[in-house]
């Protein structure tokens, strides 16, 4: 691809984008989609790992495209859909757009946003695994193209279609609790830069502090330098891949926060309405490292009053930290958890059930009347949005506001100071040195998708 000779800017590029894709969304295909009965006909980026559990997810579409970097996952999912037609650069795969109405995009953090803007371009609905951009300023980027062109999407954070997310936010809104002020979410998972004493505690950790200068041979049928796609160029090495080790790694991914944050903090937006804070800071052990994301961190976020509800404050608990409250002992030692602190009362809230808290203030409590309708699964919803039913509930707009939040945490830690967070300007107005962590530069040939 040609390097753009020029900056554009974003409103030039989502009107290019919309003009682009005007001719698309009107195409045959995804008239075609607009009913129920029919199947989508889905293109799958990312074929092992997430995203075989993805393709398990939509099977009961058209599977007419596959795409994997891992010759190996490809073959895999290729004996299952033999009529797939097969690519190893996803790039390939929008030269002809009208084989499909919708992607489901399954890569590594570091290509979302590629895979997902040539598919919104090409006025495709779109799914992206969690969470949905490397940074920032990709998140913007997706959520206003995305909402420009009126596509159904869906980022891949699956317990957002749970029964329990409902019951609790019914709770909240029904005032069971009182105002919530207060928000705490923690998660167990250590993975990342950390001693080497945390590291032998946690054995799914490969303990290393410093880029590889070793060289390792490719593994057969490993396109590594697609894999690297837009990311800093370096030789292969075993400790970015299999698996979710790439994630630790600053070039490829964002570590525990940008991950499970799309996971744990997703109820306390749903519930509480919470887009952009006002405040952001984190607290570790130790200064960020170069290369490698914080095993173990505390992230507090300043939320603004929401309509009639309070100002509000969310903090984030990553590897070894926790609570007080959950310390001392103050309630369930859950290993993952929300816990919503109101003036009544709290709720203690994981993936599957919730607790009112204290129990003994609530043991004649009757539950509020379900007004939310349950889901009828993660991957259908985005299925009948594509089809012309109501919008899927992860949708990028949502899913949007809450991947910058996720990825302010990080830019806070690096930037090592809390950030006074400008979301219109989409800049920390005390911080210029975050700057660097709100964007990226893109390896040549990759910057032109976006352009």
């Amino acid at each position: 691809m040609k390097k753009s000779q020029r900056r554009i800017t974003r409103r030039q590029f989502v009107g290019g984008a919309l003009a682009a894709a005007g001719a698309a969304v009107g195409a045959p295909a995804i008239l075609r989609a607009r009913n129920l009965n029919n199947k989508l006909n889905i293109a799958m980026i990312g074929a092992g790992g997430r995203g075989a559990a993805n393709l398990n997810g939509v099977a009961s579409e058209n599977i007419v495209a596959l795409c994997d970097v891992d010759a190996n996952a490809l073959e895999k999912s290729g004996a299952t859909y033999p009529q797939a037609t097969k690519f190893v650069d996803f790039r390939k795969m929008f030269d002809n757009p009208k084989d499909f109405d919708a992607v489901v995009v399954s890569t590594c953090e570091h290509t979302h946003v590629f895979a997902t803007m040539l598919a919104l371009k090409a006025g495709k609905h779109v799914y992206c695994e969690k969470p949905l951009t490397y940074n920032i300023s990709e998140a913007r980027l997706v959520r206003e193209t995305a909402s420009k062109l009126k596509l159904a999407t869906q980022m891949g954070n699956q317990g957002h279609a749970s029964n329990n997310h409902r019951r609790v936010k019914e709770l909240i809104r029904s005032g069971a609790i009182g105002p919530v002020r207060e928000v705490h979410v923690w998660v167990n998972r250590a993975w990342g830069f950390q001693g080497e004493d945390a590291a032998r505690r946690n054995k799914d950790i490969v303990f290393v502090t410093e880029r590889p200068k070793d060289t390792v041979a490719v593994p057969p049928g490993l396109a590594w330098d697609l894999w690297i796609g837009p990311a800093p160029a370096r030789p292969f090495h075993s400790v970015y891949v299999p698996g979710p080790k790439w994630y630790r790694w600053w070039d490829f991914g964002n570590g525990t926060m940008s991950d499970l944050g799309s996971h744990r903090n997703d109820l306390a937006f749903y519930a509480l309405d919470m887009r952009a804070p006002l405040t952001v800071e984190a607290i570790a052990d130790s200064p960020a490292h170069s290369e490698i994301a914080p095993a173990t961190m505390k992230v507090v976020y300043e939320y603004a009053a929401r309509g009639e509800m309070p100002p509000l404050t969310l903090t984030w608990y990553q590897g070894e930290v926790r609570p007080k409250i959950w310390t001392d002992g103050g309630i369930p030692q859950w290993p993952d958890a929300q816990l919503f602190v109101g003036d009544k009362g709290m709720i203690l809230s994981s993936s599957d059930k919730h607790l009112l808290l204290p129990e003994k203030d609530f043991e004649a409590f009757v539950p509020p009347p379900e007004t939310i309708p349950n889901s009828p699964g993660h991957y259908a919803e985005w299925i009948e949005a594509c089809k012309g039913g109501k919008p899927s509930l992860a949708n990028f707009e949502y899913a949007g506001w809450t991947t910058e939040a996720n990825h302010l945490g990080n830019v806070a830690y690096r930037a090592g100071k809390k950030l006074h967070w400008d979301a219109a300007a989409m800049k920390a107005t005390n911080a210029p040195e975050a700057d660097k962590f709100i964007r990226r530069e893109y390896r040549k040939g990759w910057e032109g998708i976006l352009a």
